[in-house]
């Protein structure tokens, strides 16, 4: 090879060598990009979520409470709770300040919802039965409190079995009173007017020994209108009573004798119907009218030795 050209030939790449160490020492000096800052990761807590609650507005609150308050202790701040529901029961208090340092007339427990009622007086049973009712408790065996099935809730005709005696001159089954709800079977109750229940919450064990209670109970308590206490009353006392019960599927037996309607129909169909005996009607039977035996009275006239008696 020609030696003109080989020092050509290096000459250029030495030309070239010398431009690559350049643009190297160039770029090396040039400041390295900063990193980009990410954003910091803060985790959500409970406490966090707490802070901002969104309320639902579908929610209405009522005014619950957290413990127990024993009758004629005030309400305070700590005993309740203000808890938002779906549904609110009618009548419930919806502000804290109306159930704060109001004074209950009775015990109430821990998780039921306040109204004004929760402190008015009155004890579990005055509380289960209407204005024109009477609670009247009836003594009852295995027999007589349909085997031992009833439960408060219950409606049943009372019946009345009587004897033939010297005051009752033959023997009598017939129907006192119709359609009487059942208030409570011995220590069982049932729910109060405004549909709470009348007794605390109980456990299974407690339950289960409630139960066997009920099974064996020897009183039940019968929510009994005004006009027809007296001849409940006087049944209890003639004869032997029978407790029927009615199917649930009579829905009106509610209104039976608190209805506007038709309670003073049923009233008249039971008078109507029952049976007209001495121990009801406070009545003696009538005493047989003694006849006495007239006594005829006679002279006797002696003539010598004739006797003749002249009326």
């Amino acid at each position: 090879m020609n030696s003109r050209v080989t020092m050509g030939l290096a000459g250029l790449f030495l030309v070239g060598a010398i431009i690559a160490g350049y643009w190297g020492l160039v770029l090396s000096r040039q400041p390295s990009p900063e990193p980009v800052a990410q954003p910091a990761f803060v985790p959500t807590t409970p406490t966090a979520q707490a802070l901002a609650p969104v309320d639902d507005l579908t929610r209405q609150p009522v005014v619950v409470l957290l413990h127990d308050v024993p009758p004629f202790v005030a309400i305070t701040a700590a005993d309740v709770v203000l808890e938002k529901l779906r549904i609110a029961p009618a009548g419930s208090l919806t502000r804290l300040d109306q159930a704060i340092g109001r004074m209950p007339w009775r015990a109430l427990t821990a998780g039921s919802w306040l109204n004004d009622e929760s402190f008015e007086a009155g004890g579990r049973l005055a509380r289960m039965i209407h204005s024109n009712e009477r609670a009247l408790a009836v003594a009852v065996d295995e027999v007589i409190n349909a085997g031992g099935q009833l439960t408060p809730g219950d409606y049943v005709d009372v019946l009345l079995f009587l004897r033939m005696d010297s005051n009752n001159l033959q023997s009598s089954a017939q129907l006192v009173v119709p359609a009487l709800r059942v208030l409570g079977v011995g220590e069982q109750l049932g729910l109060t007017n405004d549909g709470q229940p009348s007794s605390p919450a109980l456990s299974n064990d407690e339950k289960r020994n409630q139960n066997q209670l009920r099974a064996s109970a020897r009183t039940v308590l019968l929510a009994v209108p005004e006009q027809l206490m007296s001849r409940l009353m006087l049944a209890t006392q003639a004869g032997v009573l029978r407790l029927a019960v009615r199917s649930v599927d009579e829905k009106r037996l509610a209104h039976y004798w608190a209805g506007e309607r038709d309670s003073s129909a049923n009233l008249a169909s039971a008078n109507r119907e029952l049976i007209q005996f001495s121990q009801l009607a406070m009545t003696t039977p009538p005493k047989p009218v003694a006849t006495v035996a007239s006594r005829k009275w006679s002279v006797e006239v002696i003539r010598g030795n004739e006797i003749t008696q002249t009326p």
